[in-house]
């Protein structure tokens, strides 16, 4: 496979998720070819690759859940699984001519600003780069997370994250713990359940799990939505305008959730006749204050003879001998862990450093922060798409990459606006954030961000850092956020320049 070491590209993207794949394809759109797309595995896809666990399927419509301007009408169910969202970029992948200007297998290490000539630096596993403008698109769901449990290296039978699950293992018949109640858990257990020989839940906080209205797509309805487009921009329209109605009761009035509760308590009643076990799976916080689950086969899974459940966390590994919390322990061949992601402390935040020397883990130490959801102050000619306050609780996250492609397109013209040179490098521009106005901005989320459930809920979430900071959920709609990233504030950024040469 080619090195990259002496390759330059007008703008570096990280990752080919939706997030980087949306950005190359917006980037052609603008007439933009001088680009790469640096992709640490062998094919496009994310989270929607690596998630390949059995039962891994979206939680949100499968016409809401795709690109605007990349339509899908053949949907096979209203909620989709995950081998067809892979497909579905793979073929946005070619069908926009995306993949000549991906490096696979080209994982970034390190990113380095380069002052002096107002470009970035670049370290993969394929060698080095510099790049005018870097757009990380890594995403708050690529780094596994695996708690530090004590013996856990003791342990002598298998163990795996969700998101790097063993296909090569046979769980039929085997003792098996899933650690974690979250998104990936709901889908995981009743996938298994039916194969093992007894399956072990160890749940620290139960889930507020709804009924997951789905059903498979027919014929006609994805003939419609070929022939006549209008009909599946429709379908998409009234997905987004119900979700939209439902902002202010997750942001503003969080009582109003009450009414969501009740359907979510005659779920788990209709599902669960054991009065203990439904005492058990109850959650004891505001339903929307940690990410509310859609699921048909959860509740009866769990009710079944060969499922045990933990009612609290894992403390330590003995062996083959798991202890709760609570005293309680296990004998098991196999532990799962969906317990997660390091959303708020993500890799790609310690590797990439700024005008001021420091990484951006560093500069984030006391919670992240950025201008719009994009910019960071002391890091120049860097983007984050699905930065920090930018994840939803209730809708689809494509919506929110689409207004920050808006974003990344008016940067670059804002960068075309301010070159000046010959294009041999004098001449050139760099925008960085000014620390006033991402303080002004991020102090007017977390004002708003005092009022919403995520934060009034009572519970513990991985929306929340280290601090019980909210730094990753936007507090407003959809339509909000698309006008607040419409275009570049010029006066919200700082211009850097080499300057051009002398005229004769």
């Amino acid at each position: 496979m080619a090195e990259l070491t002496g390759e330059h590209a007008r703008v570096a993207v990280i990752g080919s998720g939706f997030g980087g794949l949306g950005a190359a394809v917006r980037l052609r759109r603008e007439g933009i070819t001088d680009f790469v797309v640096l992709e640490r595995s062998g094919s496009v896809g994310g989270t929607w690759r690596d998630n390949a666990y059995p039962g891994c399927a979206c939680d949100v419509p499968s016409h809401l859940y795709a690109f605007s301007f990349a339509p899908n009408p053949r949907w096979p169910r209203t909620f989709s699984g995950q081998r067809h969202i892979r497909a579905y970029l793979e073929h946005v992948t070619d069908t926009f001519g995306v993949r000549p200007h991906i490096r696979f297998d080209c994982e970034v290490r390190a990113l380095r600003w380069d002052p002096g000539a107002l470009h970035w630096e670049i370290d993969t596993t394929r060698g080095r780069l510099t790049a005018d403008m870097a757009v990380s698109a890594t995403g708050p769901l690529s780094a596994p997370k695996v708690p530090d449990i004590p013996g856990l290296e003791t342990f002598p039978g298998k163990v795996f994250h969700s998101a790097r699950w063993d296909h090569d293992y046979d769980l039929r018949g085997k003792r098996v713990a899933v650690i974690g109640t979250g998104a990936s858990a709901v889908q995981i257990v009743p996938s298994i359940q039916p194969q093992v020989q007894r399956l072990t839940l160890f749940q620290r906080t139960p889930p507020w799990v709804l009924p997951r209205l789905e059903r498979r797509i027919g014929g006609v309805e994805q003939w419609l939505h070929e022939k006549v487009p209008a009909a599946g921009a429709l379908r998409r329209a009234v997905l987004w305008g119900v979700r939209e109605l439902q902002v202010g009761a997750f942001t503003k009035r969080p009582r109003e959730l009450g009414m969501m509760e009740k359907v979510a308590q005659w779920h788990l009643h209709r599902a669960v006749k054991d009065p203990a076990l439904r005492s058990v799976l109850r959650p004891g916080y505001r339903i929307g204050c940690k990410r509310v689950l859609l699921s048909n086969t959860y509740y009866p899974a769990l009710a079944r003879p060969n499922v045990d459940i933990v009612a609290s966390g894992l403390r330590a590994v003995h062996g083959s001998t798991l202890t709760a919390v609570d005293g309680k322990r296990a004998e098991v061949d196999a532990i799962v862990f969906a317990t997660g992601f390091h959303v708020t402390d993500t890799p790609i935040a310690r590797r990439t450093t700024g005008a001021r020397g420091t990484t951006l883990a560093e500069e984030w130490q006391d919670g992240m922060a950025a201008l719009r959801g994009a910019s960071a102050a002391g890091f120049p000619n860097f983007m984050t798409i699905i930065g920090p306050n930018t994840n939803l609780g209730n809708s689809s996250m494509i919506l929110m990459i689409e207004s920050q492609l808006n974003y990344l397109a008016d940067y670059v013209r804002q960068l075309d606006l301010h070159h000046d040179g010959p294009g041999d490098g004098r001449g050139k521009a760099a925008l960085d954030a000014r620390p006033s106005a991402v303080r002004a901005y991020n102090d007017r989320l977390q004002e708003r961000m005092r009022r919403t459930v995520w934060n009034t809920g009572g519970c513990d979430s991985w929306y929340l850092d280290a601090a019980g900071r909210n730094t990753t959920v936007w507090p407003g709609t959809t339509g909000e956020f698309r006008k607040a990233t419409r275009r570049v504030n010029p006066a919200e950024y700082e211009v850097l320049r080499i300057p051009a040469p002398p005229g004769p």
